[in-house]
């Protein structure tokens, strides 16, 4: 019997609430040796995951360690884009390991979860495995974290990969969240985030839209052709 194809996406693929989102320890001290990516990139990349997961409303939970006496606050890009958002401050370099931690994960009862942080093989490889081990789908933004030292990445990324941790980019997660451009109610989102933090592919649909007008999923163009200008 042939396999019959049907227009339904994968039940693998994120949504804006199939998941919950996890952020830990974007701070200046854990930055400061971080040298698999350079930090404006990395600094980008968590706005770009932040700003996309507070646009399309999924439950975050931003972490922090030490962050009084040692790591310094989170980055600006992520509290700025849950203001207001308290922070889960820590002791423990596993998250998972910290009760407050739990309790907001618990709360928010998702078996799907998404990491980004600081440092890739000790504040994501613990809460990662952890995961993991007690039954959770657990999903890594690769670019969206860093170490002192790209093979220090690359082992704790191969580390989470063969414990059945699925790898994803920044850019990558903003793009399933939206999946389908005639999505109206967040397309001018989504091309806003592009357009700022999405690196060359930003550029483009900056050019696109300012020069010829263009428009994704045939959605109306305000103000002569530039979505992104303000009438």
């Amino acid at each position: 019997m042939p396999i019959t194809a049907t227009p339904t996406p994968a039940k693998g693929l994120l949504s804006p609430t199939n998941h919950a989102l996890v952020l830990i320890d974007f701070q200046p001290q854990m930055a400061f040796a971080t040298r698999s990516i350079a930090p404006e990139l990395l600094r980008n990349n968590a706005a770009l995951v932040s700003n996309a997961a507070a646009g399309f409303a999924v439950p975050t939970i931003p972490a922090t360690v030490a962050e009084k006496s040692f790591s310094g606050p989170m980055f600006a890009e992520i509290t700025d884009a849950f203001p207001g958002q308290p922070l889960l401050d820590r002791t423990s370099m596993n998250p998972w390991e910290d009760t407050a931690v739990i309790e907001e994960v618990n709360r928010i009862g998702q078996d799907r979860l998404v990491f980004a942080g600081l440092w890739t093989s000790v504040c994501m490889v613990g809460p990662v495995l952890s995961a993991i081990e007690q039954g959770f789908e657990v999903y890594v933004i690769t670019d969206a974290s860093g170490d002192i030292s790209e093979e220090a990445h690359e082992r704790a990324v191969e580390r989470m990969i063969q414990a059945g941790a699925r790898p994803i980019t920044s850019l990558q997660y903003l793009l399933e969240l939206q999946r389908d451009w005639a999505r109206g109610e967040t397309y001018g989102l989504t091309t806003g985030i592009d357009a700022k933090w999405g690196g060359a592919y930003g550029l483009g649909i900056t050019c696109a839209k300012m020069m010829f007008g263009a428009s994704e999923g045939g959605h109306p163009r305000p103000n002569g052709g530039n979505d992104l200008l303000p009438p």
